[in-house]
């Protein structure tokens, strides 16, 4: 039994389930954030979860960035939309012998 994260204050457990009962319920609350049209959010999910949850983010037209794993959890970022470009600044100053 492990503890499924909702949010950073609040955890849920199912004793007497399976791993994959878990795991359903972590991409399950995935998806209704998502259907909720949330923009971008960040879960924490297991490291077994991880494929699923980018595929079904893929569908749903969302990216994901996630941390390394820690501790037997990954922090995974669902962001809606386009990426946008990272744009630089850069200064020409043409040099006068």
């Amino acid at each position: 039994m492990r503890h499924i994260h909702l949010n950073e204050d609040m955890r849920l457990r199912f004793p007497a389930r399976s791993e994959d009962f878990d795991l359903g319920v972590e991409i399950g609350v995935i998806a209704a954030l998502m259907e909720a049209h949330m923009r971008e959010f960040t879960r924490r999910v297991a490291p077994a979860n991880l494929d699923q949850a980018r595929a079904l983010a893929e569908k749903m037209g969302f990216r994901v960035l996630h941390a390394p794993v820690e501790d037997e959890w990954v922090d995974v970022t669902f962001r809606q939309g386009q990426a946008r470009p990272s744009l630089t600044l850069v200064h020409s100053r043409s040099e006068v012998a």
